[in-house]
């Protein structure tokens, strides 16, 4: 984004794109399309904004959808069961490197290296819910920096630290003086999204209270409101409750739908689709499931990022508030710290789904921790996760092409009676 709309299209100065960026990070959900709302809106007011968020997600909503309709149709198919066999792998290489990369941007003193610990150790050891863990680590964040204690300083959470954020305020200038027609156009079109968000979840608490639907309304609404810290971060809470409380799905479904996501167009938070798509097509009880799925599917993306369009019109004329409060600066670093525990944990549970075929639970008070069960080791997925670690550590290959290797590799090991 940065290299066409800045250097290329010309579209906006680098101060203000990152400056852009920025505000983006303050905010819950995925940052990728709402920079790309918040950019439209630069341009082109409410306008530019709808077009530019809406462009942002419709072709992976397309295709999330449509390779959701397959994988319900022909999922048990051995060809293709083999190929997520190797997707499997390949998402598994993926997650940890995302936790190597938010781990050196975000855990930079000895503060966030332990909250980022603390983090992990609740989730995996402990099975404290995700809300808790964000809400915790922001707490700490926001005292630490009030008192401005050492280890608290804000500005981790963008690229490359808080540096982005002075040059941004420099290079802007006069750019962040908006008119007031633009403040109140903004402000309303945030009220009207918010009323769009969530009118159609109060008719299902209402009118269906106890549904799947209503379930997935509102388990998502609060998802919406709670993603800090990316995609993956998300996923360790999608996959605690979506497999573990709802049983929408299965834990080798929930990486197949994320190695659908990871080779579609569209943010990887389109993956959320297809959990609504499974769990509406498994709980509905309609005579067409298919067509609950389809309607699940479309409810959980509409109700993951009508929120967004909300803090987009919502935040913007304030943004420059926000982005010099020092305490909110440090208490969104802390929660990127705790992000890396709960993306570590989820690696590992995909670690324990993926490599091992039977996986057991070891209960002792609050105590609760998953277990690969011995001698249950599948050693042709082993070999494959092997692999592709190497492919994205050690050769540095791009997501794409460990992703088709992986997948390839599935389907030749099949046919030779391996998978």
């Amino acid at each position: 984004m940065h290299r066409i709309l800045v250097d290329e299209r010309k579209w906006l100065g680098d101060g203000r794109f990152l400056h852009a960026l920025n505000f983006c990070m303050l905010l819950p959900g995925p940052e990728a399309q709402q920079l790309a709302t918040y950019i439209g809106w630069l341009m082109h007011g409410v306008r530019g904004a709808l077009i530019a968020g809406g462009l942002f997600i419709l072709p992976g909503v397309v295709a999330i959808m449509g390779l959701s309709w397959l994988y319900a149709l022909f999922g048990d198919v051995a060809v293709v069961s083999a190929l997520f066999f190797g997707l499997k792998a390949a998402v598994l290489a993926i997650v940890l490197q995302a936790v190597v990369r938010v781990g050196r941007r975000a855990l930079k003193s000895g503060v966030m290296r332990g909250i980022a610990a603390a983090s992990f150790v609740s989730i995996f050891a402990f099975g404290a819910p995700f809300p808790l863990i964000v809400a915790g680590a922001a707490l700490i964040g926001w005292f630490g920096g009030k008192a401005g204690l050492a280890g608290f300083k804000g500005g981790g959470h963008g690229p490359s630290g808080g540096a982005h954020v002075a040059d941004a305020e420099t290079l802007l200038g006069a750019e962040v003086a908006l008119p007031p027609s633009a403040r109140r156009g903004a402000i309303q079109a945030g009220l009207v999204a918010l009323i769009l968000w969530l009118l159609p979840v109060g008719a299902l608490v209402l009118l269906a209270p106890g549904s799947v639907f209503t379930d997935i309304a509102t388990y998502f609404s609060k998802l919406a409101v709670l993603t800090f810290g990316g995609a993956y971060a998300v996923l360790a809470w999608v996959a605690q409750e979506a497999v573990g409380t709802y049983g929408w799905l299965k834990p080798g479904e929930m990486l197949d739908g994320l190695g659908m996501a990871e080779t579609t167009p569209g943010p990887l938070i389109m993956v959320l689709q297809f959990v609504g798509f499974m769990g509406a097509l498994r709980e509905a009880g309609w005579a067409m499931p298919l067509l609950a799925g389809t309607a699940g599917g479309l409810l959980t993306t509409w109700v993951t990022f009508a929120p967004c369009f909300a803090w987009i019109f919502l935040g913007a004329p304030f943004m420059e508030g926000l982005r010099e409060n020092r305490a909110l600066s440090a208490a969104l670093s802390a929660v990127t710290a705790a992000v890396v525990g709960v993306i570590l944990n989820l690696s590992i549970w995909f670690a324990l789904h993926v490599i091992w075929r039977s996986v057991m639970r070891l209960e002792w008070g609050p105590f609760a921790l998953d277990l690969p069960v011995p001698g249950s080791i599948d050693w042709v997925a082993a070999g494959l996760s092997a692999l592709a670690l190497i492919a994205v550590f050690r050769l540095g290959l791009g997501m794409a092409k460990v992703l088709a290797g992986a997948a390839a590799l599935g389907v030749v090991l099949h046919f030779a009676g391996l998978a």
